[in-house]
């Protein structure tokens, strides 16, 4: 019976820790937990802790006020304590920062506040990654194209000197050097690079009438066709027939791109389908007469079709009906001057354009009479001048061209709300033709006039791209090893004909260097008269010593009276010749 008794008991003990941890019974049975009552208990337990903790805190505030108050009255305040004595470093702590939780800040840390981040976030100017620079050499003649690849690891730069260099951030060090360069178009200036959207293929925008497609390592994937020059209405030809203006990818579709050319027409093409075009888009004139675009642009969402033209226009397409235009600005820019680029916002809302007018414009194309914002007095001599938005849209960027010699290109810095000049970089002493702000790396590139890509970054704003190859210090260069004798492996020849097999190139320099007669410095060629039983330059045979002595140069500086007398004396006194004979 009292065995059964105390089984019962431990059984109830059981069940009661049991309904306590919040599941029934210690059987074979599954579990079943009550979370309602798991979550309310820990949410009490953490409210009675944060009331334990405010307490203390206020007894401890209390007591340190009253510094009047004699030992019997400290006793009674420690006796109201509940729980362990608080470290009187723990306090101090917690009086100067409340809010801060875990170790304590470095010793001159001011730390940046809540209102320094905002005013960070309100002041656009202190997110442009300026503060470090690197340049790369591209060549001599102007910069004109720039791309880079969506994830920011590569880029690609193309120039007046007809090439396209390749530029890898992961495999570049200090030296900074291209690890390829190519002629895809042989003779012509390269106008226009841009990576696809999966940045496996590059689109080579040249002044011929042929687009090419290259793949990441520079060779060919596609070359439009050329289309045929002798048809008058433009969209009967397969192609192109005049030189290209410039051309971009599809922002969403990554097969379809884009090109403008002088024969007047934007063409999209298939790069499965390189024998034909896939539409053609024929500004027009006022009057409806042909004109030429001289860039193109596809809005953020790729439903637009966007060119700027030689009259000063911008047109505006949709993607799939190319007849009539969707939106037209027929004074967007002074008449006869050459658009040099268009650009959306990321928001798509707001569309630039820089003008060879030296203008800069933003528009709201929902309302495209008149230009939201325009600056003016910014030079541009070349036809593929860029803007660009910075990634968080609030700031438009532009390059400013310069003549030889007469001051600094310019990187130029806008507010796109008030079109405020807010910064300017001074970037060269020629003019700035490319700028490209890449999102995902935060660094600005920059093509000039004088044969340089420059990169700007921020090492704590900025990501990879320039930062990867800085830290890398140079590789060192192989000495040119000098030509040793070729070794003739002779397996079967007998011990004293074996050559000793070399054990390396450089024990046997080493190994020549001691040799007085592989080591012996080459005589150089006789400058003058022949010596030490050499023979001079001229040669060892009768004519080539005659014909050198005619060239010698014989004329002589003294009185020619004087050499006829010189012997005059000595022939009266002494006569020799003349007057023994007429003696006779």
């Amino acid at each position: 019976m009292l065995y059964f008794f105390a089984g019962s008991a431990s059984m109830s003990g059981d069940g009661d820790m049991a309904s306590v941890m919040g599941f029934s019974g210690f059987g074979k049975k599954a579990r079943t937990f009550d979370l309602d009552a798991i979550f309310e208990q820990t949410r009490r337990t953490a409210i009675e802790r944060s009331q334990h903790i405010l307490g203390n805190k206020c007894l401890i505030l209390c007591a340190e006020s009253d510094n009047s108050s004699d030992s019997s009255s400290d006793s009674d305040s420690d006796s109201e304590l509940i729980g362990p004595s608080v470290p009187p470093q723990l306090t101090a702590q917690e009086d100067d920062d409340d809010e801060l939780v875990g170790p304590p800040l470095p010793p001159g840390y001011t730390g940046s506040t809540a209102e320094d981040d905002d005013e960070e976030e309100d002041n656009p100017v202190k997110k442009i990654p300026d503060t470090h620079e690197i340049t790369l050499q591209h060549g001599t003649k102007t910069v004109s194209a720039l791309g880079l690849d969506p994830s920011g690891a590569r880029l690609v730069t193309g120039g007046y000197d007809y090439d396209v260099r390749f530029w890898d951030f992961a495999g570049m060090d200090q030296a900074l050097q291209a690890f390829r360069s190519l002629q895809p178009c042989e003779c012509h200036q390269i106008k226009s690079l841009q990576y696809s959207i999966t940045g496996d293929v590059i689109l080579v925008v040249s002044g011929n009438a042929q687009a090419k497609v290259l793949d990441r390592d520079g060779f060919n994937v596609m070359e439009c066709v050329k289309g045929d020059q002798y048809i008058v209405d433009m969209a009967n030809t397969k192609g192109h027939t005049a030189m290209l203006n410039g051309g971009c990818w599809h922002p969403k579709i990554k097969e379809e791109f884009m090109t403008c050319s002088n024969d007047g027409t934007v063409r999209t093409w298939d790069l499965n389908s390189e024998k034909k075009h896939k539409s053609v888009f024929k500004p027009r004139s006022l009057q409806g007469k042909k004109v030429t675009p001289t860039c193109c642009t596809y809005s953020r969402d790729g439903k637009l079709i966007a060119a700027g033209c030689q009259d000063g226009t911008i047109q505006i397409w949709d993607r799939n009906l190319s007849v009539h235009t969707k939106f037209h600005c027929r004074q967007a820019h002074a008449p006869g001057s050459d658009t040099s680029c268009l650009t959306f916002s990321y928001d798509g809302m707001t569309l630039a354009s820089r003008g060879g007018d030296d203008t800069l414009k933003t528009w709201d194309i929902r309302s495209f009479k008149k230009p939201l914002n325009v600056a003016t007095q910014l030079t541009t001599y070349f036809p593929m001048t860029d803007c660009c938005f910075s990634p968080d849209d609030k700031l438009l960027v532009t390059g400013t061209s310069v003549k030889k010699d007469e001051g600094n290109g310019k990187l130029v810095f806008f507010d796109r709300a008030s079109f405020q000049r807010v910064y300017e970089i001074e970037v060269t002493n020629a003019s700035v033709v490319r700028c490209l702000w890449h999102p995902k790396l935060n660094q600005i590139m920059v093509g000039t006039g004088n044969g340089l890509a420059k990169v700007y970054y921020d090492p704590v704003r900025s990501h990879r791209g320039a930062k990867l190859c800085v830290v890398k210090s140079k590789r060192k260069e192989k000495q040119a090893e000098t030509l040793t004798q070729d070794y003739i492996i002779t397996p079967h020849a007998l011990p004293m004909f074996r050559e000793a097999r070399q054990r390396s190139t450089r024990k046997q320099l080493e190994k020549d260097r001691l040799d007085p007669k592989k080591s012996h410095k080459p005589e150089p060629p006789v400058s003058g008269p022949g010596r030490g039983g050499r023979v001079a330059a001229h040669g060892g045979t009768l004519s080539s010593f005659i014909v050198k002595n005619i060239a010698l140069d014989k004329t002589d500086d003294s009185n020619p009276r004087e050499a006829i007398l010189r012997h005059a004396k000595d022939a009266s006194e002494n006569p020799y010749w003349v007057a023994p004979a007429y003696k006779q």
